[in-house]
């Protein structure tokens, strides 16, 4: 019998997370999506975990407003403990029947406090408040609360919109600052590059001498990305590979624990649980490590928690004995298990990549004879991991139809670096849900629905490749 790798709750789904680390154990507060009319008021609820691979599901921690207070909906928000130890829980309010002065729907900032930091949160209404002159109502939430020790101040992150601009560009992370957590101030925005729609769900930390600015891009890409800059106040610069993940993982906000950094998201469902279905708005919880690289760039990978879990070897039965090397000059070819592997994996490749090679990779849930199947492709020439599956499918009239006129799946490409010689590429599969990793740099999540089960295998194309490692394991209970 297998326990779940990734958190979902019985019959709903989750939302942004609000993590929060605290004597060793993550306390995940997230956002409780109930689907289905009439909509219920949104909930924060709890998770906690100490190992990030068993969960224990508190329920509601922070109940919505009734129908006729501001915050129906309450939506994310962070928490902070003070020097006393109090816990403050800053948290966007949003009732569907109040608009602002602008004539858009309200959003606003409130506050709890706990002296727990868990379940028992005492709300104060009378210490709301919105957004000023100069930026839409609509727009004044996800408010991130952070110590800046050097002006012995705290920072308020909220991720807002300018009243003025191009529509798409009004985006900007807008600030508040307090010296007692109580009382805020309006001050000059934090971070404002007139670039997308709005920067949602801020977060900042120090780390390395390095300060990360992490946000969700809510525009053309919907991923989540981060700067670097040497203090809290910029300038932010951008890295070369900014993204944390594919469009997918999104969300995501980040809390340490014993000098490591982790990026908690959620991998979003699809609709009619299809591969061909459009994204939805919340999912699955699932965790990426950070791993801080010599530039202080980010890089992004399983936790090892995660990894370890599985500790069953599954027989694979290839054929033949490694290392072996695919030798395809103008052709393609591919080895596969002989058996189908579990519904729920870990597996890690070595590949060792030869200068001029088109592609390689992974074949997930594949036919016997390697042509239907998921697709974990590295493509050396165009520097990038993407998501591919066989057959695809477009609409055509009332039916669908193979097409072969689509590379691949657009949304679900990643940069990364592959030069000749070794390559790991690492996957978690867990039903529905697949995660990949390039050489613990480069992270890519997405769903698997249609092809529920099959053989696992690598490839090759124009070029030649040896695979001198390769496992699959799995996870086993009583």
């Amino acid at each position: 019998m297998n326990y779940p790798v990734f958190f979902q709750p019985a019959d709903a789904w989750v939302g942004d997370l609000i993590p929060y680390q605290q004597d060793g154990e993550f306390r995940l507060f997230y956002l409780h999506e109930v689907r289905g009319e009439p909509k219920p008021g949104t909930s924060w609820h709890l998770v906690t975990t100490k190992d990030l691979t068993q969960f224990q599901d508190h329920g509601v921690a922070l109940p919505h407003g009734s129908t006729d207070q501001p915050d129906f909906n309450c939506y994310t928000g962070s928490i902070v403990a003070d020097e006393v130890g109090a816990h403050h829980l800053f948290y966007t309010g949003q009732n569907p029947a109040n608009t602002g002065q602008d004539g858009l729907p309200l959003q606003l900032v409130m506050h709890a406090t706990s002296t727990d930091g868990m379940g028992s949160w005492t709300k104060h209404p009378e210490l709301t408040f919105g957004a000023p002159d100069g930026y839409e109502s609509a727009d004044w939430r996800d408010p991130f609360v952070f110590r800046d020790e050097a002006s012995g101040l705290w920072r308020m992150l909220l991720a807002a919109r300018h009243t003025d601009g191009p529509e798409r560009r009004r985006g900007v992370i807008a600030q508040c600052v307090s010296t007692d957590l109580m009382t805020w101030e309006y001050a000059e925005p934090f971070w404002d590059p007139r670039r997308y729609i709005t920067h949602e769900c801020p977060d900042v930390f120090e780390w390395g001498g390095w300060w990360y600015l992490v946000y969700s891009e809510f525009s053309e890409t919907f991923t989540t990305r981060y700067r670097m800059a040497k203090s809290p106040t910029g300038p932010w610069t951008v890295p070369a590979l900014d993204s944390v993940d594919g469009r997918a993982f999104y969300a995501s906000k980040t809390a340490e624990r014993d000098g490591r950094r982790f990026f908690f998201g959620w991998i979003a469902s699809k609709e009619g649980n299809s591969d061909d279905g459009a994204w939805q708005w919340a999912g699955t919880m699932a965790v990426l490590e950070a791993r801080q690289n010599a530039d202080g760039t980010l890089a992004f990978g399983l936790a090892d928690e995660l990894v370890d879990s599985f500790w069953d070897e599954v027989p694979l039965a290839l054929g033949q004995d490694l290392p072996f090397r695919m030798e395809v000059p103008d052709g393609y070819s591919s080895v596969l298990s002989a058996h189908d592997v579990p519904t729920q994996f870990y597996a890690k490749a070595v590949l060792d990549i030869s200068p001029g090679t088109t592609e390689c990779g992974m074949l997930l849930r594949s036919s016997a004879d390697g042509d239907h199947s998921y697709v974990l492709r590295l493509e050396p020439h165009r520097g990038r991991l993407v998501f591919d599956r066989w057959p695809r499918a477009i609409t055509g009239g009332a039916q669908w139809q193979v097409s072969g006129d689509v590379p691949f799946a657009v949304e679900l490409e990643r940069p990364c670096h592959l030069p000749r010689g070794k390559h790991t590429l690492e996957v978690v599969v867990d039903g529905d849900l697949c995660v990949a990793v390039v050489d613990r740099q480069v992270a890519l999540s997405t769903r698997i629905y249609d092809h529920p089960t099959g053989r696992i295998g690598v490839f090759a194309g124009e070029g030649s490749v040896a695979l001198t490692s390769f496992e699959v394991r799995k996870r086993t209970t009583s």
